[in-house]
């Protein structure tokens, strides 16, 4: 967490300036419904979710130090913080995760009242176990015991020297973000949204059966991913936990072009040839039964949330949006051959056309 807090802080002025609320709910990776909601919240409640993130992540992460009860406290805020971020967004399992290292902040008496008490309880039995090692009444501990301790204090001093380079990143001006140290990535560095996109941008794929691609009347029909901004209808979607990998990349592919993301090509070769394994990652194909298309295309558009109770809201539109221009230009089979066999990916082979 605190390194969250610090690469916000060193990252976009947005952080400084409390103004990045108003933009992320909007351009996060894979928006849900209740973002839909607070991107329309009132100016002051973005500055506040702000400030409540810089506190969050850069002083109550000290309150692990300062004893039983601010441990217990940090532990609360903490799961608190990470249900919010759960309830607002589509951040895949991450937030589920940081809940997990939270719970070590309660100790068996903050703990306790959630166990049913009495003699032969689970509470019941691990306090008289308690009770006896406070007596010194317990059994001497046998060689698995002594083992198992001297192995869990050499992990700590391991993972302790290992970290070293992980807390100069932290005090480091140019903080790296989501970085590994060492080639078993033991320990690693964090940082969320050290920037915040301003305005939201989408790869649409599109496919068309015209042969001609720049014939005025041919008809293209897009493709829907999974969980991702495209039909503007659409509802944002609800996945938390589960993670979408292939609509995240095609978050990140709208900020760069094609060629920073060939991969975007390898996926429109296998769409061009209706490949069953790339259609499973999609929720919607066009051609989905049908010849496949003849020709596919990026196209890039800006998406902004329609305003509740407005005009696009009353069409049933979550999403406005507007076309940028092209992201890729028509592609067939054959114009792919050759980057296929550069990049030594099998070509893809498009299944036998009806009659």
């Amino acid at each position: 967490m605190l390194g969250a807090g610090l690469i916000k802080i060193r990252g976009d002025p947005c952080w400084r300036d409390l103004t990045c609320m108003d933009f992320h709910y909007e351009t996060q990776p894979v928006p849900n419904p209740m973002a839909y909601y607070l991107h329309r919240s009132p100016w002051w409640f973005h500055r506040f979710e702000t400030l409540s993130n810089h506190f969050l992540e850069l002083v109550v992460p000290f309150f692990l130090f300062l004893g039983r009860r601010m441990c217990i406290l940090h532990g609360l805020l903490q799961i608190l913080f990470q249900v919010v971020l759960i309830v607002s967004g589509n951040l895949s399992f991450l937030n589920w995760l940081t809940i997990v290292p939270s719970l070590a902040c309660f100790d068996d008496a903050a703990l306790g009242p959630l166990f049913p008490s009495g003699p032969r309880s689970l509470k019941g039995r691990v306090l008289a176990v308690q009770q006896e090692d406070a007596r010194g009444a317990g059994p001497p501990p046998r060689l698995g015991c002594v083992v198992r301790r001297a192995a869990n204090l050499s992990l700590g001093v391991l993972v302790a020297w290992l970290s070293v380079p992980v807390v100069l990143n932290l005090l480091n001006a140019k903080q790296v973000m989501n970085a590994s140290f060492g080639p078993l990535r033991i320990v690693n560095t964090y940082g969320a949204f050290g920037s915040v996109t301003k305005e939201r941008t989408e790869v649409i794929l599109q496919g068309t059966a015209s042969p001609n691609a720049s014939a005025p009347d041919a008809v293209w029909e897009d493709f829907e991913f999974q969980c991702k901004p495209g039909d503007p209808r659409r509802r944002p979607c609800l996945i938390s936990p589960y993670h979408y990998r292939l609509d995240w990349l095609m978050w990140f592919a709208a900020f760069q072009t094609y060629e920073h993301n060939e991969w975007i090509i390898h996926l429109a070769g296998k769409l061009l040839a209706n490949d069953p394994e790339a259609l499973s990652l999609l929720a919607l194909s066009p051609f989905s039964g049908r010849d496949p298309p003849r020709w596919v295309r990026g196209e890039h558009y800006r998406y902004k949330f329609s305003r509740p109770g407005g005009r696009h809201a009353a069409e049933g539109k979550w999403w406005v949006r507007k076309r940028i221009g092209p992201y890729f230009p028509a592609l067939g089979l054959r114009d792919l051959e050759d980057y296929f066999r550069a990049r030594e990916w099998p070509s893809p082979r498009p299944p036998r056309r009806a009659a």
